[in-house]
């Protein structure tokens, strides 16, 4: 494939962007669960972003699926991603250099789940005079997980071939959704199992 071939995967590069400023932020702050009740302007700006993008991709992903979708919340989401993959509530997020390992949509095997993080986003999308300590490191790097995730499943024939490049430098998926690496262009890439 050469340079000119490849397109630009929108959400793959939004995420890579906010994936970026996570590692900025791990200077200042140790990604360890010691940490995770620390909150900040910049933690709350991360937040932000990486669920405001997962809205978007949960409701494209629903439209994927079934073209007619008109769902547009969390509870919608959940509906329709979970009846097409059933087990995506099962799906862990490694963080390896910081010993960390995360199950963003854990709280979906309950038919009536909202995880954690995605209400502190609302909440501090919101109520930020009130709510703003919910801009927590934990919250903020299960958002970002949870873009991952739903990421690979939007772009899964691409994350199947490999073709999401170039790699994530902090998140990784465990042995069993992984199944190699390749090379396009310029950039590694990781093959994932879906």
């Amino acid at each position: 494939m050469d340079i000119k071939s490849q397109k630009v995967e929108v959400h793959w590069n939004y995420l890579l962007s906010i994936e970026n400023d996570l590692e900025n932020l791990s200077r200042y702050i140790e990604f360890d669960e010691k940490n995770f009740e620390c909150f900040s302007v910049e933690i709350a700006r991360i937040l932000l972003a990486s669920a405001a993008e997962t809205d978007v991709v949960c409701k494209q992903l629903c439209i994927k699926l079934d073209p007619t979708s008109t769902a547009e919340s969390i509870n919608q989401y959940r509906n329709e991603i979970c009846a097409a993959f059933p087990k995506i509530y099962e799906f862990e997020i490694l963080f390896p250099r910081y010993g960390l390992s995360l199950i963003p949509w854990n709280t979906w095997k309950d038919p009536m789940g909202v995880p954690t993080w995605w209400t502190a986003y609302n909440k501090v999308k919101h109520h930020r005079e009130s709510e703003y300590h919910r801009a927590s490191l934990k919250n903020v790097l299960y958002s970002v997980a949870g873009l991952f995730v739903m990421i690979l499943y939007f772009y899964q024939e691409k994350a199947s071939l490999g073709e999401l490049l170039p790699a994530p430098k902090l998140l990784r998926v465990p042995k069993k959704h992984f199944s190699g690496i390749t090379h396009g262009s310029y950039d590694l890439g990781f093959v994932y199992s879906l």
